[in-house]
């Protein structure tokens, strides 16, 4: 299942989940059978095993997309977002933009989506685990969650998948950290990616590309305050229900693709 795609105005959601340069890459070496360099699916790889294998960790990501407008002007917006992960089968992510300040928790059974500002939430029962609860997600809304590939159990298997081509560009710093700098090729995307270099093959920031749509817009997170070992707080992923909240039947998007839970009146 893919995910790594944002749109133009009428387009995706972004989950937790700017402008970035675009690099034009000419034909690189033979490919492994995915379409992976090898220098690339030992990294790609390393990354999703060290970050597949953590049970729990915490993180921050500041969050830019980009959407065009119908008149052809090309937006930036920008959100942050917080996130605890559990494995296998629990998190809680808080994300505040310009349109919602909300938090998705999953205790294993039930995935909530509250909107603080207007105190509405909306309940979907999922018994199992943090890719159950992505996937059913995605099928209620039948919306994409991009920056969801990194929290599946096995991030390789998702990321790899539709690779046509893909090249190492060598060392970046990112945030002022030591990186790797990867680049793939899709049918419909290009995305890339950079990832911590040493013993801690974290992911650091993940931009895709939407190509053939109006000024290729956009997505772009960088992950920061990586923790491996979170002290997790008690009633970490429970959700109470806060007094006269409000109970959604549906999960409701507005024209952009946006979560628009806080906007449900």
């Amino acid at each position: 299942m893919k995910k790594k795609r944002c749109n133009t105005f009428t387009g995706w959601i972004v989950l937790i989940l700017g402008v970035a340069l675009c690099i034009s890459l000419a034909p690189g070496p033979v490919m492994s059978a995915e379409g992976i360099d090898p220098d690339v699916d030992k990294i790609l790889k390393s990354m999703s095993t060290y970050l597949g294998g953590a049970k729990t960790f915490s993180m921050n990501a500041d969050i830019d997309y980009e959407v065009v407008t119908h008149d052809g002007q090309k937006l930036q917006l920008s959100s942050f977002a917080t996130v605890v992960i559990e494995r296998p089968g629990k998190f809680h992510i808080q994300r505040k933009g310009m349109i919602a300040n909300a938090e998705f928790i999953f205790d294993g059974k039930t995935l909530t989506l509250h909107g603080k500002n207007l105190n509405v939430y909306a309940q979907m029962e999922v018994p199992g685990t943090i890719d159950d609860a992505i996937r059913v997600y995605e099928l209620e809304t039948g919306i994409p969650a991009p920056g969801a590939d990194l929290l599946f159990a096995d991030p390789y298997a998702i990321l790899s998948s539709g690779v046509e081509n893909s090249a190492y560009l060598g060392i970046a710093y990112v945030n002022g950290v030591e990186c790797h700098h990867l680049t793939f090729r899709e049918a419909e995307v290009d995305w890339q990616l950079w990832v911590q270099a040493g013993d801690a093959p974290l992911p650091m920031k993940y931009v895709i590309t939407t190509k053939w749509h109006t000024a290729a817009p956009q997505y772009e997170v960088r992950l920061r305050n990586w923790n491996t070992k979170p002290r997790i707080k008690a009633g970490q992923f429970t959700f109470s229900v806060p007094k006269g909240a409000k109970r959604l039947e549906t999960i409701p998007v507005n024209e952009m693709g946006e979560l628009n839970i806080e906007e449900d009146k």
